[in-house]
């Protein structure tokens, strides 16, 4: 399940509380843990012979990138998962708030297309887009809902215009 692309609107009013209690953040645990159980079958089974068929430079990168997508996803889960304890009441927010239950391995996840990835099997090619696209939903959603104190680039641009005009520094 595919979904829309978050804008600054989407995010204006967004705190913890109001996400973990949200539509939104059904929709996204739930296409992220049926994502991990797609990844897991596929990898355990056609991946596997898949990747036997390949020629050894595909066959090397497959297993590269089979890694990345499930370090990507293993990240989305985690992270997830601890927003639904918040909610729950099974975790303090003080807690997730920590950089331990932050979304980490961002240079791994958010790293560059490898090249030659048009070579690897076309159901691989589509779960590395996949996994990227929902981990990057929830890289956006982490940096909203935690950088706390912070001003959102959108608000910092503004307040910074609204400075220079009163002759201000920035």
């Amino acid at each position: 399940m595919s979904q829309p692309e978050l804008n600054d609107d989407t995010y204006r009013d967004l705190t913890l509380q109001t996400f973990t209690g949200s539509a939104l953040f059904q929709r996204t645990f739930d296409e992220g843990m049926s994502l991990v159980e797609e990844t897991a079958r596929y990898l355990d089974g056609r991946g596997r012979e898949e990747s036997r068929e390949l020629p050894r430079k595909a066959a090397l990168l497959y297993a590269g990138e089979s890694m990345r997508v499930t370090t990507r996803l293993m990240q989305a889960a985690s992270w997830l998962l601890v927003q639904r304890a918040v909610h729950e009441g099974d975790m303090e927010i003080e807690d997730a708030v920590s950089d331990r239950y932050r979304l980490g391995s961002r240079e791994i996840c958010l790293g560059g297309r490898e090249e030659g990835v048009e070579l690897l099997p076309a159901t691989l090619q589509d779960l590395l887009a996949r996994s990227d696209n929902l981990y990057r939903r929830i890289a956006r959603l982490d940096e909203v809902l935690f950088s706390a104190g912070q001003a959102r680039p959108a608000v910092q641009a503004q307040l910074d215009r609204i400075s220079e005009a009163f002759g201000g520094k920035n």
